[in-house]
């Protein structure tokens, strides 16, 4: 079994944290995205991996060697963003013939993934949304197996939307179906989709059929990588004992890194700080805090920090009279 992570996407809906980083390494309670991907992964027993990289690929590289270094990891270089079919094709020397689990490199589900690696079918792992227009569509015939699967559809006919993860048993099929868009330059709003190749398997007989997931985070926006940030902080087991800094209340859930200097704050909840944070007089709630920013005087609210960033706020010292009214806003 191999899993291959595609995560060489530049993630322009996250900038201007995607200029200097990959999407992937954005930091979501405590770690990176990739992180949450890779424990939920090793958690099921699966090793070996191949990681498709692009823009900024080697500071993927480098914190996977570092974070995981008993994993086998393999890495393939996509120089052209021309979709995930296009990417998962870069690995067709790597894979061979054995079954795959493919894993979009900004996607966390709940998804069992010991069960998921039994099904006896390929399967495509789905939930019901309220426009699948912005998604891949499954569309299933009446034994719940798949008939159709549709890229972005502009009508939909179902509201089953691909979470971007897919297990594979006929691998060489897919990449045949693969190297078939490829070849005849057969594309989806001018890219080569995974989910156009395997709607070519389905029609050459193969049976796919769906698991439906509770929780689905697709982050690739500040509002659902905060809205993720806050759900797996509720289930993390966190000793707040360790967090003992000068004049500041901890509102839980809060995570924070190793070596933060905080003081005279109000922190939580849904709160993460990365590694060598500095807070001096801060208030923070629904936010991300990445490693070495620093923070003085300031009220923070759904609000995402990057690394190594500096933000100060106003301090003031008033003398105010009676029946007085002052708005900052």
């Amino acid at each position: 079994m191999k899993a291959i992570i595609p995560v060489a996407g530049i993630g322009t809906r996250l900038r201007p944290h995607t200029h200097t980083q990959p999407k992937a390494l954005i930091p979501i309670a405590g770690k990176p995205i990739i992180g949450h991907i890779i424990d939920n992964l090793m958690a099921a027993g699966i090793q070996d991996y191949v990681f498709v990289i692009g823009y900024m690929g080697d500071k993927i590289e480098q914190y996977i060697s570092q974070s995981y270094p008993g994993i086998t990891a393999t890495f393939v270089i996509q120089t052209t963003g021309r979709g995930t079919g296009y990417a998962i094709w870069l690995t067709k020397e790597i894979v061979k013939e054995e079954e795959l689990l493919i894993v979009l490199g900004d996607t966390i589900a709940d998804v069992n993934y010991k069960e998921l690696i039994k099904n006896d079918t390929s399967t495509v792992c789905v939930k019901k949304v309220d426009d699948p227009r912005l998604f891949g569509v499954a569309e299933l015939n009446d034994d719940l197996t798949v008939r159709r699967l549709v890229e972005k559809p502009t009508i939909p006919k179902s509201n089953l939307a691909l979470v971007g993860i897919y297990y594979i048993k006929e691998t060489h099929i897919l990449f045949d179906a693969l190297e078939h868009l490829i070849i005849n330059r057969i594309t989806t709003q001018n890219e080569f989709h995974l989910t156009d190749a395997m709607m070519r398997m389905v029609d050459t007989g193969v049976v796919i059929k769906t698991l439906d997931v509770d929780n689905w985070f697709d982050c690739g926006k500040k509002e659902i990588l905060l809205a993720t940030n806050a759900t797996l902080l509720r289930r993390m087991q966190i000793d707040y004992s360790n967090y003992k800094f000068e004049n500041t209340i901890i509102i839980p859930p809060v995570f924070i890194g190793e070596n933060c200097r905080i003081n005279n704050s109000i922190i939580g909840p849904n709160v993460s700080i990365g590694d060598h944070a500095m807070l001096h007089y801060a208030v923070l709630s629904d936010s991300i805090i990445g490693p070495y920013a620093q923070i003085d005087y300031a009220i923070l609210d759904r609000s995402l920090i990057g690394n190594d960033a500096l933000l100060k706020g106003m301090k003031q010292s008033l003398n105010i009279g009676d029946s007085t009214e002052i708005n900052f806003g």
